[in-house]
């Protein structure tokens, strides 16, 4: 069921993002996601430099993370373009920037300034350490940011030593800084003045991997890359036909019970790696050794409907067109599509559905100053 833009939670709100890369663009995005009115202000001729990653300014990199917005460009440097930054600040909800500490300042946007001239702004700011301390000025990317947060060892495979995976610590940075505007804009409700928004990819980071430190402060474990599998029984096995499929086991007794049935191996939990659930994780890899081969038999679209049938929680490891393809995916409506400066655009719809409505419009990320004239008065800059 389509939404229209006009019910969703933020519509209404203005945000100003002078975001680059990932981290302050993708909580643009996800207020944008929400019905926010999304301004990316970005620099003239180059604008944010994930445009450029692929030899033009609208390469994939950024469009993941900048639909249903609108672009303008101002060299906030410039007195002219200072003052007509100030003119949309003046009616803005909220302004979002990922700069390193000082940049902001530099630019005549830090939060003292912003806050004088509009009180009820609701301020975002993302650094790479924080903003104060012996590593605030430390340069951080998202492999930097997941290592130093001690999420990375949870992922490197010690056999096989590799930063694997996509940009996890970017993501979350700006999932948390979305969370954190969204309630700053609901306090404003009550005291009609805004907030200074501040988190960091390490601290996005760490709190997003809690469980690791729950199990030291609980238990004094230290988790490596193998820890959640084990006590999940989680696995991935490759079928006759060089298709992979993943299991996860969890605790209840019956579904190893039905896996034995479907694999057709029904004296299987009798033997001593499979007796019960700690001696399958005592045993992990001799459980692997023996399910392997069998999976190793059979196509997976066979194996699938057994699972399937046996209620054993299984499912592809699907590549992104199977992701596309499955008939829940269709039913749901993940896929979306606009009008986009090459032809039809398509993404993944937002996830959230409001009073049994999914919003499935979508504007594709806009070219460099694409809204110039309408918000500045000025020629489009248009730049591809």
């Amino acid at each position: 069921m389509q939404g229209e833009q006009a019910t969703l939670p933020l519509a209404g709100v203005t945000v100003l993002e002078m975001g680059t890369f990932i981290t302050g663009p993708c909580a643009g995005m996800l207020l944008a996601d929400l019905g926010a009115r999304v301004i990316k202000v970005e620099q003239p001729g180059s604008g944010d430099p994930f445009r450029a990653y692929k030899g033009t300014l609208y390469s994939p990199h950024f469009q993941t993370y900048n639909r249903n917005k609108q672009s303008i460009t101002l060299d906030t440097r410039q007195a002219d373009d200072l003052a007509a930054f100030d003119a949309l600040l003046r009616d803005a909800d909220v302004f979002i920037q990922n700069f390193r500490p000082g940049v902001a300042k530099k630019l005549g946007v830090d939060w003292e300034r912003l806050h004088g001239l509009n009180p009820a702004l609701v301020y975002a700011s993302i650094s790479g350490f924080g903003s104060s301390g012996p590593d605030a000025d430390r340069p951080a990317f998202d492999t930097v940011a997941q290592a130093a947060s001690g999420f990375l060892r949870l992922l490197v495979n010690p056999q096989h030593p590799r930063v694997v995976g996509p940009a996890i610590a970017d993501a979350m940075t700006g999932f948390y800084t979305a969370q954190g505007v969204m309630a700053a804009l609901f306090q404003r409700q009550a005291t009609g003045r805004g907030r200074l928004v501040e988190t960091s990819m390490f601290e996005a980071m760490a709190h997003f991997n809690l469980d690791d430190f729950t199990h030291y402060f609980a238990a004094d474990q230290v988790m490596d890359a193998y820890s959640r599998p084990h006590v999940s029984q989680s696995y991935v096995f490759q079928c006759s036909d060089g298709l992979w499929l993943a299991l996860h086991m969890s605790s209840p007794p019956k579904f190893w019970e039905n896996l034995s049935l479907a694999v057709e191996q029904p004296g299987m939990l009798a033997l001593p790696a499979f007796a019960s659930r700690d001696a399958r994780i005592a045993h992990y890899d001799d459980v692997v050794a023996h399910l392997a081969p069998i999976f190793a038999t059979r196509p997976r679209g066979e194996w699938l409907a057994r699972l399937r049938r046996a209620e054993v929680p299984s499912a592809a490891v699907a590549t992104s067109a199977e992701v596309l393809a499955d008939p829940q995916a269709r039913h749901l409506g993940l896929e979306v599509s606009a009008p986009g400066p090459h032809g039809e655009w398509r993404s993944i719809r937002s996830p959230l559905s409001f009073d049994g409505q999914r919003n499935l419009s979508v504007t594709a990320p806009p070219l460099l100053g694409q809204d110039n004239a309408a918000i500045l008065g000025r020629h489009a800059q248009a730049a591809e």
